[in-house]
């Protein structure tokens, strides 16, 4: 399903889109767990394991912004990250060998006040011995220029693994402005339900608030190749089975390739633990609008 000109476009701007990937029976089975998900949180008042709360939560009125480490929060999450269809169309990219993350997440940006992210580059939160390290994200909806699409800076991977600290602590954001980030040429990501986008772990990438009346549901696993390891401590390699429990795709490896690339370590840890909308609270100075009552429709990628 991905083609040369695909792989050329992967190494080039850091990302690519490719439609139709999930039939419609497993589309409808994701949504069905989703929505189950989701209903679940009904029975919340704060953060859990799996579920991150919107701000405005309330039992009578659940709103969910994240569901955190999909594939332990269900058993059809983790068969999903081992489709074929899905993993056919990294091993171009990251060759035949792979490793399912531990973490991954289903950001629900709900229509009227699906919260933004704010930009960042993954490979702040997780560097690894090498490069080969991806996110796959599902669209569950269509995504369009209205619900919050993601953006992304092609050609980014390519540069500098920026700052993503704040008032003395990781932050999983970018300033921006401080930075001298032009974003002129950002690109919004549209496609249909059941799609997938992939963008390289160095892609600078974000999303504003959806004030639009759709939902912009997104699936992300992240994966890199097995030979890719995770570097200081970021994340636990002591039970050797488990981590090689999560190789979705040909074989497990004790030789970690090693790579000279850009890192900037995750340290101190952010002020705010949980998810990335937590952990980016601390951020000073944010490129997007939070309060849904001010949030504009149209998409703002100028800076």
């Amino acid at each position: 399903m991905v083609g040369t000109d695909q792989v050329r476009q992967y190494k080039e701007d850091g990302y690519i889109l490719v439609e139709g990937v999930l039939s419609a029976a497993k589309l409808h089975r994701l949504r069905e767990v989703t929505d189950a998900m989701v209903a679940s949180a009904a029975q919340l008042t704060e953060h859990s394991d799996h579920i991150d709360l919107e701000p405005s939560h309330t039992r009578e009125t659940p709103r969910v912004r994240r569901i955190k480490k999909p594939h332990q929060a269900h058993p059809f999450y983790r068969e999903l990250a081992a489709d074929r269809a899905i993993t056919d169309c990294m091993a171009p990219l990251i060759g035949e060998n792979i490793r399912l993350r531990p973490a991954g997440k289903v950001n629900m940006k709900s229509a009227g006040f699906g919260a933004p992210v704010e930009w960042h580059q993954d490979w702040a939160f997780y560097p690894h011995t090498n490069q080969d390290v991806l996110a796959v994200g599902i669209l569950l909806d269509d995504m369009t220029l209205e619900n919050g699409p993601l953006m992304v800076l092609p050609g980014s991977h390519r540069g500098e693994v920026f700052d993503h600290h704040a008032d003395g602590a990781f932050c999983g954001a970018i300033d921006v402005a401080a930075a001298q980030i032009k974003l002129d040429d950002a690109v919004p990501l549209t496609a249909p339900a059941g799609s997938i986008t992939i963008h390289h772990a160095r892609l600078v990438h974000g999303s504003k608030m959806n004030t639009s009346g759709a939902p912009r549901r997104i699936l992300f696993y992240e994966y890199t190749a097995v030979d890719a390891w995770p570097l200081g401590g970021i994340e636990p390699v002591e039970d050797f089975e488990e981590f090689n429990s999560r190789v979705v795709r040909g074989q497990p490896t004790v030789q970690p390739r090693m790579e000279f690339v850009p890192v900037r370590m995750p340290l101190p840890k952010a002020k705010h633990q949980g998810s990335i909308y937590e952990n980016q609270r601390t951020l000073t100075n944010p490129f997007f609008e939070h309060d849904p009552d001010k949030a504009a429709a149209p998409a703002n990628v100028s800076g």
